[in-house]
């Protein structure tokens, strides 16, 4: 999707919620989050996301959800399929970089 198209709105409701996950995360936090429970969390919130767009979606095609519902649906769902893509590009672009570090 060109950058043109993808609603501020959206974008930002999604970074805020990233932002929201990963704030008292850390390696091994007392009593904040711990990196892989914020991970779960993340996963978790993104497979809603996508969950939601596949039923606003079935709604449509039943004649039960709004136009402007289904494409906000899907464009959130978009947007968050390509940040979880972004970020296990990343995260694998970091294992590859550990994997060729000398011992």
């Amino acid at each position: 999707m060109p950058l043109d198209k993808i609603n501020p709105a959206v974008a930002a409701n999604v970074y805020s919620t990233v932002q929201k996950a990963g704030q008292g995360a850390g390696v091994a936090a007392g009593d904040g989050m711990s990196f892989g429970d914020m991970v779960k969390k993340v996963a978790k919130d993104s497979i809603a996301v996508m969950r939601g767009g596949e039923k606003t979606s079935a709604q449509a095609v039943l004649g039960k959800a709004d136009l402007t519902d289904v494409v906000e649906a899907v464009t959130q769902a978009e947007l968050t399929l390509q940040t979880v893509m972004a970020v296990r590009d990343r995260l694998l672009n970091a294992y590859q970089e550990i994997m060729r570090m000398p011992i």
